[in-house]
């Protein structure tokens, strides 16, 4: 599963949104984050945590936390994370926004974990379809995404957007294609992987050419870098 999120191949369905958001996090940690050796990193929703590796290799520690009881560190919703407060020098959350009701309970424990000299990384869907894990409760604007984290006590330092409309469109109909061409018997599967192939392409192409106006205020995905307000 790692692979699959980190380093995703050409035959994967939803190769260009996890590869963009992959490029997007190094991007932050070495040009703007640049976490010291020893400092903590701790990932709000962790998963099965596909990018534990980029944090690691640049000598930070890193600590999972989620609703998954197994997690190195359990969440339970409503209820403070049991990590110590401002311990944190970074705390970072990946496509968990969407999926959690209380807003304000989960930005607040990210903002009391952070040290008051930390940053959140976070990223987000902008539009996407319906996938709940076990929920899906919203999708953001740009300025939608900023109001509501700025609500909950943190300052905005930058916010890009990944992939625009052409290229979402495109991701949307090979989602759609795939679930069609998994039930076809034999055809069906064979057929798979080359669809895949091809419309990732196109979709490269196609945001390759998307004016970068457009992608940051119709993006599929919105990574921010937030600092607390304290």
């Amino acid at each position: 599963m790692e692979d699959a999120r980190a380093d995703p191949r050409w035959w994967n369905h939803q190769r260009l949104p996890l590869i963009r958001l992959r490029r997007q996090i190094e991007q932050e940690i070495d040009s703007t984050l640049r976490p010291a050796t020893g400092a903590l990193v701790v990932d709000m929703g962790c998963g099965d945590m596909p990018y534990h590796t980029l944090f690691e290799s640049r000598g930070a520690r890193y600590v999972g936390c989620d609703i998954d009881p197994a997690a190195p560190v359990p969440i339970t919703p409503g209820q403070p994370v049991p990590l110590d407060a401002a311990s944190a020098n970074l705390v970072v959350s990946f496509q968990v926004l969407e999926h959690v009701w209380d807003l304000a309970w989960y930005l607040g424990e990210c903002r009391r974990l952070l040290a008051p000299d930390g940053r959140l990384l976070l990223s987000t869907h902008g539009t996407w379809l319906y996938h709940p894990h076990p929920t899906d409760y919203r999708r953001w604007t740009k300025d939608g995404l900023v109001s509501e984290i700025e609500a909950q006590g943190f300052t905005v330092e930058r916010i890009t957007g990944l992939m625009g409309p052409l290229a979402w469109t495109t991701q949307f109909r090979l989602l759609g294609y795939r679930e069609v061409l998994r039930k076809i018997p034999v055809l069906g599967r064979l057929l798979l992987a080359p669809v895949t192939v091809l419309m990732n392409v196109r979709m490269e192409i196609e945001d390759a050419v998307t004016p970068a106006t457009i992608r940051e205020t119709n993006a599929c995905v919105y990574v921010v870098v937030a600092r607390s307000g304290r």
